[in-house]
């Protein structure tokens, strides 16, 4: 799931970008934690708004630990604003270690709409070798300024020089405009219908396609 600004527009100085380490996990956290609090399909995880940024953010953490122990790459700003999480799929998948046990016990009373989402994006994950990048946040106070385009091209940068392809659940139709302006494309079918109300949008990169200006 990806949520960052709208229109990727750099309206100021971008920071520095590094790859996080396991020192970055909880502050990781805490980004895609803000950033996504305001997401329909959050908000269908965990209904209770005073126990969903706890929950979500034991959930997303599970997954930033598993993608920087090597499971893929977590990128982020020096300024700690904004990060990127990909996962590596290339070869065989992988899930956080004792994902389920772990998940049961975070989610509690929750537990069955966070089976029921996976359960969706497991079936309707592309097999093709990819990067899939799981989770793209930027603080709201950060929003467009261009942070989540950086992060992209960061990334696409060495995805395109070994021809590797990516893979993103966009949560929305503004961020689906940003992220065709990077290379990204609907697949068919288009969208994972979480509830009737509620929809990700599946967006397929193949390697090689040209980076927008952010600095436009």
């Amino acid at each position: 799931m990806t949520n960052t600004d709208a229109t990727g527009t750099n309206t100021g100085t971008i920071p520095a970008l590094r790859v996080a380490g396991p020192d970055d996990i909880d502050t990781v956290a805490d980004i895609v934690t803000e950033a996504f609090d305001h997401l329909e399909v959050i908000r269908f995880l965990v209904p209770d708004a005073h126990r969903r940024r706890v929950v979500v953010r034991d959930w997303y953490r599970l997954y930033i630990a598993h993608a920087i122990s090597g499971a893929g790459q977590v990128v982020m700003t020096d300024d700690n604003t904004a990060a990127a999480v990909w996962f590596d799929r290339t070869g065989q998948p992988s899930e956080p270690d004792g994902y389920a046990t772990h998940l049961a016990e975070l989610a509690g009373d929750d537990l069955p709409q966070f089976q029921h989402l996976d359960a969706l994006m497991d079936a309707h994950h592309p097999s093709d070798a990819h990067w899939h990048l799981l989770f793209l946040a930027v603080r709201p106070s950060r929003w467009s300024h261009g942070l989540g385009s950086q992060l992209m091209d960061y990334t696409h940068t060495r995805l395109d020089a070994e021809d590797i392809p990516a893979y993103l659940e966009a949560t929305g139709e503004q961020n689906r405009a940003l992220y065709q302006r990077h290379g990204y494309t609907n697949m068919n079918p288009p969208t994972i219908p979480v509830t009737g109300d509620t929809v990700l949008y599946r967006m397929w990169r193949p390697a090689g396609q040209p980076e927008p200006d952010s600095t436009r």
